[in-house]
């Protein structure tokens, strides 16, 4: 009997369109948060927001990622700060794409895509360098090396501050650096006396 109900079972889903029966003549739509393959982020100027801290090495359970860093001159810039990531490798070999890399990276600079087509035809193809991870120059970008474009000094170039010292108006906010601004909720009535507040 539960033979014939197992029988049951796999006649009844035989037939059945399937989620995966139009790959991959027509593209595979992921979710918004998949966890695809790695890129490594630039900030607006080009400069590259990896500063080779090798955090997300640290952070891999399958010891995937490889990180050397080097420090940034004044003649050869790749990263505002000090330091950049001179190699970076990541083996999608060994990668299990659980996004704790990302977690850990301080600057935002590596993130995950939604790409997923990742197989090949030699195993030498699925160790990406850094400049297959880089993400691509957009129009008012400047490949590295090249000096600091976004500020005068590093305050300057990730507080996002005016050069001028005064509102930074740019970006709509109300002070210096300040790039979104949320008003304070009112305080509930009856707050102030609440027995026991630090107030």
């Amino acid at each position: 009997m539960d033979a014939v109900a197992g029988f049951g079972v796999t006649f009844k889903t035989m037939f059945r369109k399937t989620f995966t029966e139009d790959y991959p003549t027509k593209p595979k739509i992921t979710a918004p948060r998949f966890h695809g393959r790695h890129q490594l982020n630039r900030w607006p100027d080009g400069l590259e927001k990896c500063v080779g801290c090798e955090l997300c090495a640290w952070a891999c359970p399958a010891d995937a990622i490889y990180v050397e860093g080097a420090a940034n001159t004044e003649e050869e810039r790749y990263s505002p700060g000090e330091r950049y990531g001179r190699v970076y490798q990541i083996n999608y070999l060994r990668c299990i794409l659980c996004g704790l890399c990302i977690e850990a990276c301080p600057t935002r600079a590596l993130t995950m895509t939604n790409e997923f087509e990742l197989s090949d035809t030699s195993r030498a193809s699925l160790i990406y360098e850094k400049d297959q991870l880089l993400a691509p120059l957009l129009p008012d970008m400047e490949a590295p090396p090249h000096p600091r474009r976004l500020g005068e000094d590093e305050e300057a170039y990730f507080r996002g501050l005016p050069t001028s010292g005064g509102a930074d108006t740019r970006t709509g906010g109300e002070g210096p650096g300040r790039r979104h601004h949320t008003p304070t909720p009112p305080e509930p009535a009856g707050a102030a006396e609440r027995p026991g507040g630090d107030r």
